[in-house]
């Protein structure tokens, strides 16, 4: 279990460092015959900074995402980020969602996102619940 403090401290490295990605795109399958379209979401999260040290904390305390090196120009500092997407992120935002304040538009909208969907056991959604879902969504949104 995470202590109310660490979820807080995460909530500001979010507010101060972070960035959310919320969005839903049209993409195209280049590799099918006709190269159909398909609406997809993307949903990311991702802290960028030079101290290492805290990204892999964030890392080992909420057991999600990665932490890699960042591509930097020469002659600035090495920069690392952690990184997670879809429902990691969904986990993620439920835990800081009380102590956010610059970045809670978004990290509502991703937990709207996920609270309308029935999940069962293991993560596993029945596709044809999963189907009307998507179908509501895009007819409603209009994207």
């Amino acid at each position: 279990m995470i202590p109310d403090t660490d979820k807080a401290y995460i909530a500001g490295l979010f507010d101060g460092e972070g960035s959310i990605y919320y969005k839903r795109l049209k993409q195209t399958r280049h590799n099918r015959p006709g190269k159909p379209v398909h609406n997809v979401w993307s949903i990311k999260m991702e802290i960028a900074m030079t101290d290492q040290s805290v990204l892999i904390w964030l890392h080992e305390v909420l057991g999600v995402g990665t932490v890699n090196p960042r591509k930097v120009k020469p002659g600035y500092k090495k920069q690392w980020r952690w990184r997670c997407g879809h429902r990691d992120a969904y986990y993620v935002c439920c835990l800081i969602w009380p102590w956010s304040h610059t970045k809670l538009d978004k990290i509502q909208k991703i937990i709207e996102h996920y609270a309308k969907k029935n999940f069962k056991k293991n993560n596993v959604i029945d596709l044809a619940t999963e189907r009307e879902i998507r179908k509501f969504d895009w007819n409603v949104h209009g994207n």
